[in-house]
């Protein structure tokens, strides 16, 4: 390999921990701000976090998706920890928010043809959907195992779980892929793959 070759490899990788950086940053303060945080009393909220964890797999690629939302999940645990055990502190940060990253896995190249943006917005949709199904199945996991003390009497911890962790997760998925599909159709090259 070149020397020149290898400044510019070194230059792409600069380039792309900036990037999670950024977008891990972005995340934390979207998760902070969040209005809708005061209706799940053992944690969970609608907010805006998932769209960087997003963008930042599609742009360079799931495995920097992953480790993006494991920043995030970090971020969330040292400014709002909820632990009731070490492996479901866990499954409910790092694990939940990593998860976040398999959308990456999406491909979202152009291939010239007409209607390409329409193309992407259901590939977009499908891939953030993806995610937070994978999002949802970590904080199930913990909602089963170490929260089903808390499901009201007569309902099943694991529907419990379920539906405690659908209630915030499902829509923050939908405001998610809403968001997703305006900055596809508005402004592309924000989500465009740069690997």
């Amino acid at each position: 390999m070149t020397r020149g070759a290898k400044r510019l490899m070194q230059r792409q990788r600069l380039q792309t921990l900036i990037e999670i950086a950024v977008m891990a940053a972005v995340a934390g303060v979207l998760s902070a701000l969040t209005p809708l945080k005061a209706w799940w009393f053992y944690g969970g909220s609608i907010s805006l976090a998932m769209v960087p964890i997003v963008v930042i797999s599609f742009r360079r690629g799931w495995k920097a998706g992953v480790f993006c939302g494991f920043l995030v999940g970090l971020i969330n645990y040292l400014l709002e920890p909820f632990i009731v055990h070490p492996v479901q502190v866990v499954l409910d940060y790092p694990v939940a928010y990593a998860a976040l990253g398999v959308a990456g896995a999406v491909s979202l190249r152009d291939t010239g043809k007409a209607g390409e943006a329409g193309v992407n917005i259901l590939r977009i949709s499908a891939a953030v959907a993806l995610a937070g199904l994978f999002r949802l199945a970590a904080h199930f996991i913990s909602g089963v195992i170490w929260f089903a003390a808390y499901a009201p009497e007569g309902l099943s911890p694991v529907l419990y779980s379920f539906l405690y962790n659908a209630s915030y997760i499902l829509p923050d998925t939908f405001v998610s892929i809403a968001v997703m599909a305006v900055l596809i159709a508005k402004a592309p090259h924000l989500v465009r793959a740069s690997r």
